[in-house]
């Protein structure tokens, strides 16, 4: 497939505005349409991390392949968002520490250490004083920790404005306060999309709309993404006197990430609560004693907001990434916690997609059709 299409992105997260800029770069001519607000959603109140090796669990292999491609492809895509969007946006490669305290979570630590040490990565165990060096305000009961060199994090917000930005100055059509209600699907190929303020015609639909993407009509039902949406709560703080973290720490259940800007990101609750966005005060208290644990001076820290995102969590909590068997239906949601990591390697592999109508091979993982029997019409071949 060659030549400019009319796409239509449902989603304006940072999946959707993501690719939308990639295709618009590509000179196509894209229309993103948003229920509420684009470049809100769970991305604007993440903590940020692009770190595939801290996210590698014992199966994932195809996850640390494309997570590890997409931290390669992280400065060039920034470089360019960057230039679009006039936005410096702060990217920190300092590394992260998990630490470990009791003798379960060191036990624990310790096997996912061996893991990822026996697969040749980048990991390095630590004593507890050594952890201290690293880290001065280690809590002295901290008795290990691994240390993970290539792990970054990014600010979102600065991330998710120069996103708006770059595909504004692109000429993507930004369509805010306008849910999808309707996918127009017919003889197998898709026509354009439905709101409430009339029909669009276009030649390709790309489902980004995360939590919310298996709401949507339209889409015939044996290839309706499983995604439910799974709550988040962070805690934001702000850095105190003598409170300075210098790197991202990760505890047994909790995640401390401090921003250039001040502040003191502690996360974040994994709740299956539906679409429930209310914080509570016992899953916070929970991040609040966990963090302590290992970092006591928190303690000190001012205490400035509760933020609460809906991840778009999979069957399998890995994304689903690629065509389906509509032609001209693409899905690219189901990122769980890794929109962040995920979202310059998902936005190419789903440019080449929908212009060239071949997908990468390191996407074929994450094809909608691991969940149903139904062929993909298009874009499949590697």
């Amino acid at each position: 497939m060659s030549g400019s299409q009319r796409i239509a992105i449902v989603g304006g997260g940072v999946i959707g505005l993501s690719v939308a800029w990639r295709l618009a770069r590509a000179d196509q001519r894209v229309v993103v349409f948003d229920r509420t607000r684009a470049g809100g959603g769970a991305g604007r109140v993440a903590g940020g991390m692009v770190a595939p090796i801290s996210e590698y669990g014992f199966e994932d292999d195809a996850f640390l392949e494309l997570g590890a491609d997409s931290l390669r492809q992280y400065p060039e895509h920034l470089l360019a968002l960057s230039a679009d969007s006039g936005i410096d946006i702060g990217f920190d490669g300092r590394g992260a520490l998990a630490a470990a305290v009791h003798r379960d979570d060191v036990e624990a630590m310790r096997r996912v250490y061996d893991f990822r040490a026996h697969r040749g990565l980048p990991v390095e165990w630590l004593s507890g004083s050594e952890a201290r060096e690293f880290e001065p305000l280690l809590s002295p009961r901290v008795t290990a920790g691994m240390w993970t060199a290539d792990d970054c994090h990014i600010d979102t917000r600065k991330l998710l404005d120069a996103l708006v930005a770059a595909c504004r100055k692109r000429g993507v059509d930004i369509r805010e306060d306008e849910p999808v209600t309707r996918v127009a699907v017919n003889g197998g190929r898709v026509l354009g999309v439905e709101t409430a303020k009339g029909t669009e015609v276009t030649d390709s639909v790309v489902i980004a709309a995360g939590c919310r993407s298996a709401d949507i009509a339209g889409i015939p039902e044996s290839a309706i993404p499983p995604v439910r949406p799974v709550k988040g709560q962070i805690l934001v703080l702000r850095g105190a006197p003598g409170c300075e973290f210098r790197h991202v720490i990760r505890a047994p259940e909790a995640y401390v990430v401090p921003k250039k800007d001040g502040r003191l990101l502690v996360g974040a609750t994994q709740e299956e609560m539906g679409f429930d966005e209310t914080p509570t005060a016992g899953p916070v208290m929970r991040l609040i004693e966990k963090a302590w644990e290992v970092l006591p001076s928190i303690y000190e820290c001012p205490f400035e907001s509760v933020e609460v995102g809906l991840r778009p969590g999979s069957r399998d909590h890995l994304p689903i990434i690629g065509p389906t068997a509509v032609s001209g239906l693409h899905f690219a949601t189901g990122h769980f916690r890794h929109g962040i990591l995920l979202s310059p390697v998902t936005a190419q592999a789903v440019c080449e997609g929908v212009t060239r109508g071949r997908y990468p091979a390191s996407v074929k993982a994450f094809y909608p059709g691991r969940f149903s029997s139904a062929p993909a019409r298009h874009g499949s071949e590697n």
